[in-house]
């Protein structure tokens, strides 16, 4: 069963094992901890069978005017079961007061973005593959 939580509390690198597939520098499950434990928002989701952290979601934000989603990750084997999308809507949800909600995402995945009431734009970014692992 799949347990959605906006809490970090509890939460061992250990749980967080398997995220960041294709990344050529994948942050360690500890920097991913830190990764959770330093964005303003959470949502995570869990397998209390497995006990094991399978979904997450994060956003930064300024609490004013606007928010970022810099991360949505699925674990591969939990993937086209509606985690993401439940992912994404508690995160628009607690988000939903805020002026603007922006992330930068690859061209094939604006429809699912578009399915939960997202629209393209343009976006401008930089890149530095190196520090892919974190600091």
């Amino acid at each position: 069963m799949i347990r959605y939580t906006e809490s970090i509390e509890g939460v061992t690198a250990e749980q967080l094992d398997g995220f960041f597939v294709g990344w050529g520098k994948p942050p360690t499950p500890e920097t991913h901890l830190k990764l959770l434990g330093s964005s303003d928002h959470v949502v995570l989701a869990i397998d209390d069978t497995r006990r094991a952290v399978v979904g997450f979601i994060t956003a930064i934000t300024d609490g004013i005017l606007s928010a970022y989603l810099p991360f949505l990750e699925v674990l591969p084997e939990y993937k086209g079961q509606g985690i993401g999308t439940e992912l994404t809507r508690r995160m628009l949800a607690r988000l939903d007061r805020l002026y603007m909600i922006d992330l930068v995402c690859d061209e094939n995945l604006r429809p699912f973005y578009e399915r939960l009431g997202m629209k393209p734009f343009t976006a401008m970014v930089i890149r530095d593959y190196d520090r892919q692992s974190g600091v």
